[in-house]
């Protein structure tokens, strides 16, 4: 069995949790989130806690359970405290702004690049426009906006220009070996 699967998830105040069928909905002060639950665990509801256990004691199951706590977990943090991701661009002209709704790039192309934040994320630019923070309930949403922000200009290997992530650190190749 999963140990982390074993873990019960307490539900804090002002969060409330509906099990109908296989889908779960969380909704707290930060929004409401659903996810399919897989037909190999069950959910145990109390007052203050859930309980997600395997159906059968196949692998599959108590592999599924881990996942699904996991998930679930991640779902009443984010509705209650909400997730966030700093970025830092790095590169001579590089630049980002908050225009509305979405994020204007400025990253060395012949155009700037326009990115339209999803429902239910939301974004900060930081000290001139070099370091950005993306927040959101949905952690997966999150993490996806992110990859796709940071595929705009990947950091390079030489110079480490381009947009990372706060907390990444990019190793870096030498270059040519100049003439004698």
């Amino acid at each position: 069995m999963s140990r982390i699967g074993k873990k019960p998830i307490e539900i804090p105040k002002g969060v409330t949790v509906n099990v109908s069928g296989d889908s779960i909905v969380v909704k707290g002060p930060k929004g409401t989130l659903s996810e399919k639950l897989m037909s190999c665990v069950k959910v145990d509801m109390d007052e203050k806690e859930i309980r997600i256990s395997p159906q059968d004691e196949t692998r599959e199951a108590a592999a599924f359970q881990g996942t699904t706590r996991a998930l679930v977990s991640n779902m009443v943090t984010g509705v209650t405290e909400g997730f966030k991701k700093g970025l830092s661009i790095v590169g001579v002209g590089y630049r980002v702004s908050l225009e509305g709704k979405k994020l204007v790039f400025n990253l060395g192309f012949s155009h700037p690049v326009e990115f339209p934040l999803p429902d239910g994320i939301s974004a900060e630019v930081g000290d001139k426009g070099l370091n950005f923070t993306v927040m959101g309930a949905d952690k997966k949403l999150l993490g996806q906006t992110c990859a796709t922000i940071r595929g705009f200009r990947p950091p390079e290997p030489y110079k480490g220009k381009g947009i990372r992530y706060a907390n990444e650190t990019v190793r870096q190749k030498a270059g040519k070996a100049g003439s004698k």
